[in-house]
Parts: C-alpha cells; sequence; structure tokens
C-alpha cells in the first residue's frame, strides 16, 4: 500500500505536540507571575488619596502612635478608619489654613466622611480580626510594613492566602511581646525562635490553617 503521508509528518507532528505543550506551559508560567506582580497585588504602589496624608511624617516625624488614629484595633476585627474629628484635634492649632487641608476641613464642617482610597482590602469571603492578631502578639509591620517610612501609603505584601498560612502554620517565626506589636522599629533577637517557641505557649497561639477558620 502507497504511503499516504509524507516522512516529514511524523516530525512536524512531533514538533507541533511538544511546542504545543511548551507553549501551554509558557501561559500558566506568564499568567503566575502576572497574578503575583505589583499590577495584581498592589504591593508598592502608593495609593492616591483625596488628601496626601504622610504616614513617615505623622508616625516616623512626629512619633504618633497607630492606636490614636486606628482606634478600634485592639479590640474590633476592623482597625478603623479615623473621624476627621480626630484630624481635627491637631489641625486647628497646626496649618489650621493650609489649602492641603481644605477636604479635612469640609468634612468637618460638613459632616460628610473623606472618601479615602483602601489600601488593604480583602475580598468579602475573607474573614479577618484585627484584634486577634495584635492580642497574640503580630506587629504592624508584619502585614502593613514600616509604615512610619511612607509618604504616601501603599501594600507592603500581596495578603495571598499563601502569605498568610506562611505565619499560620510557624508563628514562633513572627510573633513579638505585645508591648512591641506598635512598635515600628523593633528587631527580632538573634535566637526569634527560642522567642518565638515561648511567646506562642505564653499567648496560647495555635497554628490554625483550617479553611473555616478566614472563609466562614
Amino acid at each position: 500500500m502507497a504511503q499516504i503521508f509524507h516522512p516529514s509528518t511524523n516530525t512536524i507532528s512531533r514538533v507541533t505536540i511538544f511546542g504545543g505543550v511548551l507553549l501551554l506551559v509558557v501561559i500558566v508560567l506568564a499568567v503566575a507571575a502576572i497574578n503575583r506582580s505589583s499590577y495584581v497585588t498592589g504591593v508598592g504602589v502608593a495609593r492616591a488619596q483625596p488628601v496626601p496624608f504622610s504616614h513617615k511624617h505623622h508616625v516616623g516625624d512626629d512619633g504618633i502612635d497607630c492606636r490614636y488614629c486606628h482606634t478600634s484595633v485592639e479590640d474590633s476585627s476592623f482597625a478603623g478608619i479615623p473621624s476627621t474629628k480626630i484630624c481635627m484635634n491637631c489641625h486647628t492649632q497646626i496649618w489650621a489654613e493650609s489649602p492641603v487641608l481644605q477636604p479635612v476641613r469640609e468634612s468637618f464642617r460638613t459632616g460628610q466622611s473623606i472618601e479615602w482610597s483602601r489600601v488593604h482590602n480583602l475580598p468579602g469571603f475573607v474573614y479577618f480580626d484585627h484584634s486577634i492578631h495584635v492580642n497574640k502578639g503580630v506587629g504592624c509591620v508584619t502585614c502593613h510594613g514600616r509604615v512610619d517610612q511612607m509618604p504616601l501609603m501603599w501594600r507592603e505584601n500581596s495578603l495571598y492566602m499563601e502569605w498568610c498560612l506562611e505565619c499560620h502554620r510557624n508563628p514562633e517565626r513572627f510573633v513579638r511581646p505585645r508591648e512591641h506589636v506598635f512598635s515600628m522599629d523593633w528587631q527580632p533577637p538573634s535566637d526569634q525562635l527560642t522567642l518565638g517557641r515561648k511567646l506562642v505557649q505564653e499567648y496560647k497561639i495555635q497554628k490554625l490553617t483550617s479553611c473555616s477558620v478566614c472563609h466562614r
């Protein structure tokens, strides 16, 4: 029986198959890379705000404690966005006529909240409680980075599930004494694991990795 296909067809078939597999791998890797890029995660991207509030100035230069503005962070699931009244506690006296602060003064006068752009915004299907983490010795810096060095706020970490699980699986690597939770410049000791294991036991920290812990 005469040969129907030319011998080169075998080579073309092999190249097509392996080329298709290679293309699929490249596409998967490209999607994974994009999914972890700052374009998607927002990591390192400063958010424009109605008022250019500088954590570097207020926290780093003026030494204002996180809890002065984020009043509910120790006893609520939500850290709290500071009210205009908190801003005006100082700014009725300091830079009271600054054009930059006009939206703040207008908000205080009318009672209309300023529409801040959320930097750390978890999906609706994720449950997160600030108070639990704070009281278990998780520092602000661990999740939010050195906000005292941020002229404008940006996301320091992706907040992806794999990032959260890294801490939930090995809390001894990340926890700190409660009195240093709000410290921006606290550095872990060289024997962090020894300290961490002690705090895990003292604070009764569990390695919670069940889906229902966060997805309720």
